[in-house]
């Protein structure tokens, strides 16, 4: 046992290791089964796992309908804020349920049942909660893609997915321009060998489309003539959703999640992880189309039955580096839980946190960051304004919840720097080296976890199953491959340090980025950086810092630059040979925050790459490009 504990915490992880049927069989009774689940655990089929094989359930009845039978329907389950259109609403349980019961039988109506794929491509409305809950009621499996992706990619999940409906919308809205969906979706559906049969299509005052006859329908005319329609019963096995993440060959997973381990893993970690109980207010300030969304912003909550935010906006620029303070004041938030990119955005409008005075944060008790690493420079800005207790968490897609977290409800562990905490229950994580053996504290390896997995996490990959197999479980049998690197401490702290491709080979030192990164960052004019290492004929690999600085940054950018250069030379030391990095003005990013390092590797080392379809601002890679160029690294693109 290890010298740091709690000893809530520590019982919870022992028993969900030494006898997991017991831990999870115990969570799964605050779930309101049609069949409770005899056999908890079934591993002869996968050796990852499935759960409550045996178990019948609805999850939007347990999201919805079971609060309403415990009188709570007057409650308030959604709250929905956006500052882009200037529109604030709430709904209580019994008005989300009624809409949901409606738009479920608006998807009857158009010959949706249970199995059948509907595809949803929406901004941040209440109607895209309500049509993956009307999803869930009926068993139809939703694949929620990120409104406003390009063309091309939604094509791609149509073909994968084969939805009978796609529901939409008018279009997605910025903060200084709107983005119409028709144009993209058509273009999409002509591209797509698969063609869905109708398009549900919800016309936004701010901007309304023409339908296409025989194929859009209006969202407001089809649920007026809809009946309202109860819950199915379904298999705990059966497929919730499909939601498509990045893969390396650059044709999208599609990630299933079930119902029966999703509701009974989430409903666990709402108190458990986040300490919120039915009630509460839980805001997760990320958008539908990605996990973060799926479990934290609709799922997670409305299963507990805290009241959620769905937050149609920015950190910055909804109007100011304020828009979170005014949310959490607002709406009397306990527990947040965003990104660290955008604390990063918000430290650097506003490095002194003014816009934070404006507002009362009684109510709020903790931070949950999670994403992207969080680096200590920003773990200790946002500790040192808020005086709250700030908590890093890693977690993906294919988990669906924490595979690291410092479990607020089991009682606060102390917090370290760069490190996640431990492994949460359900999770035997190790290091391993690449002949899959374990190894000591402190050394950096792939971080795996051992199988089974707990519930909640991926059930399979849509019309994939050898692909599955081969991205995940192949190359450390026995193990569910994370793809992350970093090691373990003596404490059994976790430091997830780079994707393990973002390892580095230097003169064959084996340096994480993630470490340069962490150093680059506490310089006090640096708000943001990334390191990636590019091809040197010498070394094998040289790292290159990306800087980004703090608004009001007093000292020259040369003289920044060589102080950088010089705090990796003292804390890493000569053997990270970092020599060279430059200040832009913006990093590229996907939508959901996470620095697109690969592909600025692949500019360094003139090597083709594929623009990313979830990239935020394609622009920024041309800047990126510019000064490689100017170090000597990248060469001028046609």
């Amino acid at each position: 046992m290890s010298s740091i504990s709690s000893d809530a915490f520590e019982k919870a992880y022992d028993l969900s290791l030494s006898n997991p049927s017991q831990f999870w069989g115990s969570a799964a009774k605050e779930i309101t089964w049609y069949k409770s689940p005899k056999i908890i655990l079934d591993t002869e089929k996968t050796a990852h796992g499935q759960w409550f094989v045996d178990g019948k359930l609805n999850t939007c009845y347990n999201a919805l309908d079971r609060h309403i039978e415990a009188g709570r329907g007057e409650e308030i389950a959604l709250i929905y804020d956006s500052p882009v259109t200037l529109t604030k609403r709430k709904y209580s349980f019994a008005e989300l349920t009624d809409q949901t019961a409606h738009f479920a039988g608006v998807l009857k109506n158009f010959g949706i049942r249970k199995g059948d794929r509907v595809i949803i491509y929406m901004p941040m409305i209440p109607e895209t909660v309500v049509a993956m809950l009307a999803c869930a009621r009926i068993g139809a499996i939703h694949g929620v893609v990120f409104g406003g992706f390009a063309s091309n990619e939604l094509a791609v999940r149509i073909d994968d997915a084969k939805p009978k409906v796609v529901v939409s919308a008018s279009c997605g809205i910025e903060v200084n321009r709107i983005i119409p969906y028709m144009p993209l979706l058509d273009g999409a559906i002509e591209l797509a060998e698969h063609k869905p049969s109708a398009v549900i299509v919800v016309q936004r005052p701010e901007f309304e489309t023409e339908l296409l006859p025989g194929r859009d329908w209006s969202w407001n005319e089809a649920m007026a003539s809809a009946d309202a329609i109860d819950c199915v019963p379904l298999n705990s096995t059966d497929p919730l959703y499909i939601l498509y993440t990045s893969g390396t060959t650059g044709i999208p997973k599609g990630v299933v999640r079930d119902n029966g381990g999703h509701a009974v893993a989430l409903n666990w970690t709402m108190k458990a992880i986040y300490n919120v109980e039915a009630g509460d207010v839980f805001w997760a300030a990320s958008d539908v189309g990605w996990v973060v969304g799926h479990s934290y912003i609709v799922y997670g909550p409305l299963l507990k039955g805290c009241t959620t935010v769905l937050f149609e906006g920015k950190p910055v620029g909804t109007p100011d580096a304020g828009a979170f303070w005014r949310i959490i004041s607002d709406y009397k938030v306990k527990s947040f839980f965003t990104a660290p990119t955008a604390f990063r955005a918000i430290k650097k409008e506003d490095p002194d946190a003014e816009l934070l005075r404006s507002y009362d944060l009684k109510d709020f008790k903790i931070l949950f960051l999670a994403g992207e690493r969080t680096d200590p420079d920003t773990l200790r800005w946002a500790q040192e304004k808020l005086e709250k207790p700030v908590v890093d968490h890693w977690w993906q897609t294919e988990t669906g919840w924490s595979i690291a977290a410092n479990c607020a409800g089991l009682g606060l562990l102390p917090i370290k720097a760069g490190s996640p905490t431990k492994a949460a229950p359900g999770w035997c994580l190790e290091v391993l080296n690449e002949r899959c053996e374990s190894l000591r504290s402190g050394q950096v390896g792939a971080l795996c976890g051992k199988l089974p997995m707990p519930p909640g996490s991926m059930l399979t990959l849509w019309n994939a199953p050898d692909r599955f197999i081969e991205s995940y479980f192949q190359e450390f049998p026995g193990y569910y491959k994370t793809a992350d690197a970093g090691f373990i401490d003596e404490d059994g702290y976790v430091f997830v340090m780079s994707r393990t491709d973002d390892i580095i080979n230097v003169a064959g030192h084996r340096l994480s980025t993630g470490g340069m990164e962490e150093v680059l960052t506490s310089h006090p004019d640096v708000a943001e950086c990334a390191v990636i290492g590019v091809a040197d004929q010498l070394k094998g690999q040289l790292p290159v810092g990306l800087l980004i600085l703090k608004t009001g940054a007093e000292k020259q950018t040369g003289e920044i630059i060589e102080e950088c250069i010089q705090l990796v030379r003292d804390q890493i030391g000569p053997v990270a040979a970092f020599k060279k990095a430059a200040v832009v003005s913006c990093l590229p990013k996907t939508r959901s925050g996470k620095i697109l390092r690969g592909t600025m590797q692949k500019i360094a080392d003139n090597e083709e790459f594929r623009l990313p379809a979830t990239i935020e601002d394609p622009v920024s890679l041309e800047e990126i490009d510019e000064a490689l160029q100017k170090m000597g690294l990248s060469k001028a693109r046609k």
